[in-house]
């Protein structure tokens, strides 16, 4: 018996080693919508967190600290007081910096085109390379993004597996006629682009900047700043030479969401030749910034 119960706790100290891959904070915002009763937003939101938090997207081991911090704001607009749902869906994930307390955000998106059913008390069912609900195919959808790039900026081109699935949940969304934001005609700034930007080869130096701006860049700024500025600017190099390809690139136009204040922050310090080399290349693919970027030059 004594050794039955020490063989249990091996597995459970085993088994709690390892985690899934996203830690996930989810937070449904239903201000909008006038009901008396709010438990059904409760539901939702507990019913997201589960499904982003409890389940395996990928057949590796993660370590509890290894899990990829993310979040997800779900603003609902409308509801019909049954099961259907609009409104707008903001994610955002995070990565550590090597050897230091600061996080850099990879991903921060509004996606505008979210309507989904949802009813207490009923699980969301995801299969892959199936159409179930627009809803769980949505949060499958980035939760793949979301490993994909966490994997890029580990590994040069390393999330093209999770890429590839992202592809095919599209591409069965299609199938299924499913609402909108999965359609090429639908619009030039949807999940559809999202995808097509990333696996497209014309646009892969777009993937091999996430590489060298964090792994030999951001990982590097604590234990020598002028090695990881010298990444960072690789890394936006590779992004210019991925806007050139095709100007106002939409992933492009995304990417600079969560990288606009982060980069400001890390040139202001440098050295003025680096400090106008990287606001020319910022200023040619993030121009709706460039007075953010010009304060970069204005710094003494």
């Amino acid at each position: 018996m004594k050794h039955f119960l020490l063989f249990i706790l091996i597995i459970f100290v085993f088994l709690s080693s390892k985690s899934q891959e996203l830690m996930c904070n989810v937070q449904v915002n239903s201000s909008q919508v006038q009901a008396s009763d709010r438990t059904v937003f409760e539901n939702l939101q507990t019913s997201i967190y589960e499904f982003m938090n409890n389940r395996r997207w990928t057949n590796y081991e993660f370590k509890v600290e290894e899990r990829i911090e993310c979040s997800i704001l779900i603003n609902v607009s409308t509801w019909d007081n049954m099961e259907s749902f609009s409104g707008t869906i903001q994610v955002q994930s995070r990565r550590p910096a090597y050897n230091s307390s600061y996080s850099t955000t990879l991903l921060n998106y509004q996606d505008k085109d979210f309507t989904f059913k949802f009813v207490s008390g009923q699980p969301l069912d995801y299969i892959e390379n199936t159409f179930t609900s627009n809803l769980t195919s949505v949060l499958a959808f980035y939760a793949y993004i979301i490993i994909g790039m966490d994997f890029d900026s580990f590994e040069e081109m390393g999330g093209s597996q999770f890429y590839e699935k992202a592809l095919s949940i599209v591409n069965a969304a299609q199938s299924n006629n499913a609402d909108k934001g999965w359609k090429a005609a639908e619009s030039q700034r949807n999940r559809y682009w999202i995808i097509e930007n990333i696996l497209n080869g014309s646009y892969s130096d777009f993937r091999k900047s996430i590489f060298y701006y964090h792994l030999e860049g951001i990982d590097l700024l604590a234990s020598d700043i002028n090695k990881g500025r010298a990444g960072v600017m690789e890394g936006i190099t590779l992004l210019q030479k991925a806007y050139r390809q095709k100007p106002g690139l939409f992933i492009i136009n995304l990417y600079m969401l969560a990288k606009t204040d982060e980069l400001v922050n890390i040139f202001t310090p440098a050295p003025m030749v680096e400090k106008t080399k990287a606001v020319n290349i910022l200023k040619s693919i993030d121009p709706v910034n460039s007075n953010k970027y010009n304060k970069i030059l204005e710094s003494k």
